[in-house]
């Protein structure tokens, strides 16, 4: 119990720490992007904002040193029985640099299948609580239900090393495809011209995350848009001014957006034909709901 404080207490200050640079980063672009509409923008976000960091806390606190521990048995499963696609030999004659730019494009083509899998009836209701901030800033990149969060990491990190690519790649990729994630979070009008048929563009994620579009059904990329072209899911037919978030009814506190597929799951249990059979056989029978 004592090393799972120490090592959340670590991890949570070096979160903190990975933070600041981004968010002075970002601030500066907005602010040269957009001005003083930037700081009125910022400050309407502030509840948003909030829950966002509230969520991240609570992520790196309770959900991550379990992740890291899963990571590291799923590995360990890998190593002792050879499970490889690829072997790691493979990458060994490349530069990292070659090789780290190849993870980062086979692992945003498993995050854009991923990521659609996400939008699916079973695995929306955790990562609706991504797609709630009705205030869309890059702090929306680290707004996660735990269970999204698991098979973000699990989905991605084990596809690449299936595939044999050395720790410092699948590392680097995690953290390039982390901080461009991020930034394409951000309130910008980008939509990068020719450029955005390559690259996943702020404005270009910015419309995945429109309330009335039925589960977002387009733009699931986090790098690179050719996925979401090849696939027929790109939509970005200039900036983003359409409202965000969605029409479930999560709550906006921490708390209510933890519980929601929780919720979601005793809802879609209690309602069940079967379930529905059994209460009706015994009439006294209650439901409970949280």
């Amino acid at each position: 119990m004592t090393s799972f404080v120490l090592t959340s207490w670590d991890a949570l200050l070096d979160s903190a720490r990975a933070l600041v640079i981004p968010a002075l980063i970002f601030a500066a672009i907005a602010f040269a992007a957009r001005g003083v509409e930037s700081l009125r923008t910022a400050r309407a976000a502030t509840p948003e904002v909030r829950t966002n960091l509230a969520l991240f806390t609570f992520d790196i606190v309770a959900v991550t040193p379990l992740l890291v521990l899963a990571l590291g048995a799923v590995s360990a499963l890998m190593q002792q029985n050879g499970i490889r696609l690829i072997a790691p030999d493979t990458w060994s004659a490349l530069p990292l640099w070659l090789v780290t730019l190849i993870a980062v494009f086979i692992g945003d083509f498993v995050g854009y299948w991923r990521h659609r899998l996400e939008h699916t009836p079973l695995l929306w209701p955790a990562h609706a609580i991504h797609h709630s901030d009705a205030a869309m800033t890059w702090t929306t990149g680290v707004r996660f239900h735990p269970l999204n969060r698991l098979t973000t990491s699990l989905i991605d990190t084990t596809a690449l090393a299936l595939l044999g690519f050395p720790p410092e790649a699948i590392m680097l990729n995690a953290y390039i495809r982390h901080y461009y994630g991020l930034f394409i979070h951000m309130d910008l009008p980008w939509t990068y011209g020719p450029l955005g048929r390559v690259f996943v563009s702020p404005a270009m994620h910015r419309w995945h995350h429109i309330r009335d579009a039925d589960g977002a059904g387009a733009n699931f990329a986090t790098v690179f848009s050719v996925f979401d072209q090849a696939f027929r899911t790109h939509h970005t037919p200039g900036p983003c001014t359409a409202p965000l978030g969605v029409r479930d009814a999560i709550g906006r506190d921490p708390v209510s957006q933890l519980l929601w597929p929780l919720r979601v799951l005793v809802h879609a249990v209690t309602r069940h034909p079967g379930a529905r059979a059994a209460r009706a056989q015994d009439p006294g029978a209650t439901n409970t709901a949280l």
